[in-house]
């Protein structure tokens, strides 16, 4: 598997990998039910993909990271370097570590091994920076992902509500 940041080009995100990663979104019409991040998860659009993917984008430190095997595009990571600023209340809000946005295989590959590619290479990356952790906030309601990230050796710290609606999540950390 191959990483590649993705890089807008004159501010705006090419064209025909934009349309790539809008396959990748609509083939996880399942999660994005459960997330709620898109009004109708079975109609995704490459419209509604560019903003979504220039609001993560937006914050200082991110980055996302397309996943290639075989020269097809199979998975997509969102990072966040470190948090924005101090949110009163917020605990995770001056931590050190990075964060995981956004972990995203194509559909058709479940079960293949992408998705544990996928994040070892991202941890790989902060560990290769001298960071020492890296966090990600999973949904309640999405008992499937919280497996996966255990498996991949993350640990529950805490019960929160994420920052972009509120939902109920659990805060995961994985010591690099």
């Amino acid at each position: 598997m191959i990483l590649h940041p993705l890089v807008p080009v004159d501010g705006a995100l090419p064209g025909p990998v934009l349309t790539e990663i809008a396959t990748l979104y609509a083939t996880n019409r399942a999660f994005f039910e459960l997330s709620g991040d898109f009004p109708d998860p079975a109609r995704i659009t490459v419209e509604q993909v560019a903003e979504a993917l220039a609001g993560e984008l937006s914050h200082e430190g991110a980055e996302v990271l397309m996943a290639r095997s075989a020269g097809r595009l199979v998975g997509l990571a969102a990072t966040l370097a470190h948090r924005d600023g101090p949110s009163p209340g917020d605990p995770d809000s001056t931590d050190p570590d990075p964060w995981i946005g956004l972990l995203l295989i194509d559909a058709t590959t479940h079960r293949a091994g992408h998705g544990g590619t996928l994040a070892g290479l991202v941890a790989d990356r902060f560990r290769t920076a001298g960071r020492a952790g890296l966090r990600i906030a999973v949904l309640d309601n999405n008992p499937g992902a919280l497996a996966f990230w255990r498996a991949q050796g993350y640990v529950p710290l805490r019960q929160a509500a994420d920052r972009e609606l509120g939902r109920p999540c659990t805060v995961l950390r994985k010591a690099l």
